[in-house]
This record gives C-alpha cells, structure tokens and sequence, in this order.
C-alpha cells in the first residue's frame, strides 16, 4: 500500500533549510540564484530580501520543480519579475553547458573505451548533436527572447517581435536525448563497465528531467507574464 506525500505549501516564513528537506534538488535552483550555503535559520522571506531576489518568482520556481502537477496560481504569477525568471533561465543555460554536457562527455568517453570504433562514433554523433541542437534553442532565447523581455520590463515595446513568436517556434529538445539513453541503455555490448554506464544515465535522467522543468517556466511562467505586459 502506497502512502500518498502530502503536498506541503512553500511560504515565505518557511525556514530555506526546511525547503531543500523537502526536495533536495532545489539545492540546484539555490546555486543558480546565487545563493550559496550558509543561511543558518533564516526564512525563505529573509534570504531573497538579502540577495535582492523577487520572493513570488522563486517560490514559483520551487513549486515547479517540486510538483509536476504544480500549476501557477494568477496572484504569484501577477506577482512575479520576468527579469528575475529570465536570470534563473540564463543562469540555467550557463550550467547545462558548462556543468552537465562537460561532465556527461566524460562519462560517456569514459564508458564507450572497451567500445569498437563504430560504437564510439554513434555515442559521440548522438552526444555532439544534441549539444548542438540544445546551444540552438538556448542562443535563441539569449540573443531574441531575453533582451525583448528585459526591454519591456524597461517600458520599451518592439513592435516587430511577440512572446507568441517564441511560443510558436519553441522547439522540443528531449528527443535526441532519449535516443541517446536508449544507446546506452539497450544497445553497447556487455564490455562497457556497468558502473560507468549507470553514471552515464543517471546524468542523462537528471539532464533530461531539469530540462523538462526549464521548458515549463518558460511554458507556464515566462510567457503568460509577458502576454499580460505586452497587453
């Protein structure tokens, strides 16, 4: 018999330490916030006044990556700072590609070693192209989508653009990296060392679900809020 987690509100009198109790991975969307470890007994409140973050967006960003049912209410979204959300979101780009693809590269050239050369080509083919497919999709954003919304936040509107553009041409980028599982899951011989190939896919599975929750604060926070300040 299952026992159903009970969803526990995040609020801003919440202890932080109580909060990555709840769900040790925010211990990721801290660091990409900047806020480092060290905070002691201090509120959820207390830390963003300190680091000068916006209090609805980072309790929309954990509720997020917390519940994969989590829905934003309208008073936290009305609430929220775009700039702030599109920080979160340019901070995540720099980790993906300075932190995860570096270190999933090595464990895959570590893993395909015993590997034929043909075997080593497909791993490395299938990992270089959906690098390139990700650093597409993320330079978008950097140099179309991020500067419209801090402009707008300024009171500067760009007629020629809308965040319905980006909605409309906002490209899936988790397919490639579920062949690339696959690969490693079901298809190298037996010589590659179990232990190497279940690090190469416990990264793939914490790449592929951190996309997924960054696909919907653009999905579901980043772009309602534009909608709204375009309006």
């Amino acid at each position: 018999m299952t026992t159903e987690i009970q969803r526990i509100v995040f609020s801003e009198s919440m202890k932080l330490a109580d909060l990555i109790d709840v769900n040790f991975k925010l211990l990721n969307v801290l660091s990409r916030m900047g806020i480092g470890l060290g905070f002691g007994e201090n509120t959820i409140q207390e830390v963003c006044a300190r680091q000068g973050i916006n209090l609805n967006s980072f309790l929309l960003i954990c509720n997020i990556y917390t519940y994969d049912d989590y829905i934003p209410s309208a008073e936290l979204l009305s609430g929220a700072d775009p700039v702030t959300i599109v920080e979160y979101l340019h901070n995540s780009h720099s980790f993906y590609l300075d932190k995860e693809f570096a270190g999933l590269e090595k464990n895959l050239k570590s893993m395909v070693e015993p590997c034929s050369e043909k075997q080593k080509k497909i791993v490395a083919r299938f990992f270089e192209d959906y690098k390139t497919q990700v650093e597409k999709h993320f330079s978008y954003e950097e140099e179309v989508v991020f500067p419209y919304v801090r402009a707008l936040k300024e009171g500067r509107h760009q007629a020629s653009y809308t965040i319905d553009q980006f909605e409309e041409n906002h490209s899936n980028i988790d397919e490639t990296l579920g062949d690339l599982k696959n690969i490693v899951m079901k298809y190298l011989p037996e010589t590659c060392d179990t232990v190497m190939r279940n690090e190469a896919l416990y990264r793939i599975y914490r790449l592929g679900e951190d996309l997924e929750k960054h696909t919907i604060i653009e999905d579901s926070v980043l772009i309602p809020m534009v909608n709204r300040m375009e309006a």
